[in-house]
């Protein structure tokens, strides 16, 4: 068995730079920040910071486009995927992505992204198999109908619910 999993809460450090492939599949890109602070041996409080690259495709990519800015709290939930390309100056580079499967979006309500819920902020995503058009594999898209969310733009109506309004 195996498992490629990544889970990060942090902050967004960029707006998400959304752009389409060459067959008209959305992905959005951004960078997320997470900070790991602990007490060293003589006592000290040290700080380092983590720099996550993420993408997101489809429909998730148009939502991370929309409602997530600089500085946005977010939960990203998906697996590491690492692409590899001969530069220019003809050295090997690599980078490594979060490809996101779940985004939940963490800022208050008063925030743009807090204004619009659907499935608790929640919204899920299968992103297509194997890298995009700056890969050399010929990985087909496993993608299908269930993989479009469906959002609405109504503001989320903060009425208290009470038992006896419940229909059934």
């Amino acid at each position: 068995m195996n498992l490629n999993k990544a889970m990060v809460i942090g902050n967004l450090t960029r707006d998400p730079e959304l752009r389409n492939t060459a067959n008209g599949q959305a992905v959005a890109s951004f960078s997320v920040a997470t900070n790991l602070v602990w007490t060293d041996q003589s006592g000290q409080q040290q700080k380092k910071v983590e720099f996550h690259n993420v993408i997101a495709w489809r429909k998730l990519a148009e939502i991370c486009a929309k409602y997530l800015h600089k500085g946005s709290k977010v939960y990203i939930e998906g697996r590491l995927q690492t692409t590899d390309w001969t530069g220019q100056d003809g050295v090997k580079r690599y980078k490594t992505e979060i490809v996101t499967e779940n985004m939940i979006m963490l800022d208050n309500k008063g925030d743009n992204s807090g204004s619009y819920n659907n499935n608790n902020n929640s919204y899920n995503n299968s992103a297509p198999q194997g890298n995009n058009n700056n890969s050399n594999n010929n990985n087909s898209n496993n993608s299908n109908s269930d993989d479009v969310v469906d959002v609405k733009d109504e503001p989320i109506d903060d009425e208290e619910i009470r038992v006896e309004n419940i229909p059934f």
